[in-house]
């Protein structure tokens, strides 16, 4: 195959995709390999399975015809500032036999190019972690939140299952029974959602099963959360309304007031159909009600739009965002 090819990859934690197309939005290749954030596995670690998923995207692309390529990573900037991470990622790309050059964006910034092609805008981003980002000219600008588990990701995923930790340990505290949420809770932790003859025995024995395990763990929990709202537990569903209501006044924190801008929601709880993501949704429209929001799609994707965007071939950006990032039929 001949021709102009661009690249692009969202790299994370758990897995590494890497999509080729054309400038006129035909996939041409796409590979996938394990976890290639390099804060999470080490930079030799990450860079070999970005490699694996570049090579597995070019099995049918001669790299000379690759003209661009973008990289979409959690923690950009810890990459960029560090000589011995960059290089190994120079050094898979060249190993791919790649010549162009790449960009490295902020998964962020690629969750907001997949749900809005427009230059200004907001992202919200929900998962284990959560943040938010204002975007002028398809550059990230201002962030919020984000702070990791100790110091902030209100509304996160994180955030929802220690919320019901701690709602369970309340309730074991007054004496009282835990409702079905709680029992969920407590199966998952302990292997049973029965309280001993003791209370406090349960309140111990929750203690020490959370704080065995790493804090990030908590975010295992979550989907608990979210079944539970689903189900109108009364416990989830406040929750779940706290949860967005956090969510929001992280947006707002760097959104202004009236805005029409669109906003993207990104992340696992936010672009799955769950009560969170529907009342998230009902939060923002509430504080800008004229403003288009938008879900965020593939990140894979979304990367080599912003890989191909800038090439001369490409004379309508909107359009072809248009076409690469369509729901399936």
């Amino acid at each position: 195959m001949s021709g102009t090819i661009v690249v692009g990859l969202d790299v994370g934690g758990t897995s590494t995709r890497a999509v080729a197309l054309t400038p006129a939005g035909v996939r041409v290749g796409s590979g996938r390999a394990g976890g290639g954030n390099p804060t999470t596995h080490g930079a030799d670690v990450a860079a070999a399975r970005l490699l694996a998923a570049l090579n597995a995207a070019l099995a049918d692309v001669d790299p000379a015809d690759v003209r661009a390529g973008t990289i979409g990573l959690a923690g950009a900037g810890r990459l960029l500032a560090d000589p011995a991470g960059r290089a190994a990622f120079d050094r898979a790309w060249r190993e791919a036999g790649l010549r162009c050059p790449y960009a490295v964006h902020g998964d962020a910034l690629v969750a907001y190019a997949s749900g809005s092609p427009e230059p200004d805008g907001t992202v919200l981003v929900a998962g284990t972690g959560a943040i938010a980002a204002q975007v002028a000219g398809l550059r990230l600008d201002r962030v919020a939140d984000g702070h990791g588990w100790l110091l902030g990701d209100a509304g996160s995923g994180f955030w929802l299952g220690r919320e019901a930790v701690r709602q369970v340990l309340a309730t074991l505290d007054r004496g009282e029974h835990p409702g079905p949420l709680g029992r969920r809770v407590l199966a998952e932790l302990l292997g049973t959602g029965e309280v001993a003859a003791r209370p406090r025995a349960t309140v111990d024995a929750v203690v020490q099963a959370v704080t065995r395990r790493p804090p990030v763990e908590l975010a295992r929990l979550a989907p608990l959360v979210v079944t539970a709202a689903a189900e109108g537990e009364p416990v989830a569903c406040s929750l779940v309304a706290e949860g967005a209501a956090h969510l929001a006044e992280t947006a707002d924190r760097i959104r202004p007031p009236g805005s029409t801008r669109p906003l993207v929601l990104g992340g696992g709880l936010l672009t799955a159909d769950t009560p969170l993501a529907s009342a998230v949704r009902a939060e923002v429209g509430g504080r800008w009600p004229d403003a288009p929001v938008c879900t965020a799609g593939d990140g894979a994707t979304a990367a080599a739009w912003l890989a191909a965007r800038d090439l001369p071939e490409v004379t309508d950006p909107t359009a072809l965002h248009a076409l690469l990032m369509r729901p399936p039929a």
